[in-house]
């Protein structure tokens, strides 16, 4: 099991900026992506945003433009920069692993982003 270590939650006005970080324990499972993944309340959980090794990226179009997410390969860390925040996008942010060798999905506990207007 990868044990995921998230940080940098907060409270926030309206079009502030926060910054997630995400760092994976060493292990033997080799990580092939990381991201992003976040849950409001009376909603499903959803994709945020995601990164492979070799650094494509992919995000949910509500977030396109405004966050950013990058990773450090060395390290098995992710982070995701959130610009431009919007009430709408207060949720539980949840970090996400994917492993090989063997196979596996990976969970943090969940960091609270909390915007207000």
């Amino acid at each position: 099991q990868v044990q995921l270590v998230e940080s940098g939650g907060g409270l926030v006005q309206a079009g502030g900026s926060l910054t997630l970080s995400c760092a994976a324990a060493r292990s033997t499972y080799v990580i092939n992506t990381m991201g992003w993944y976040r849950q409001a309340p009376g909603k499903q959980r959803e994709l945020v945003a995601r990164i492979i090794f070799g650094g494509a990226t992919d995000y949910t179009d509500s977030v396109k433009g405004r966050f950013t997410i990058a990773r450090d390969n060395t390290e098995n860390t992710v982070f995701l920069q959130m610009n431009s925040l919007k009430p709408e996008d207060t949720a539980v942010y949840y970090c996400n692993a994917q492993t090989y060798v063997p196979y596996g999905v990976h969970w943090g506990q969940g960091t609270q982003v909390t915007v207000s207007s």
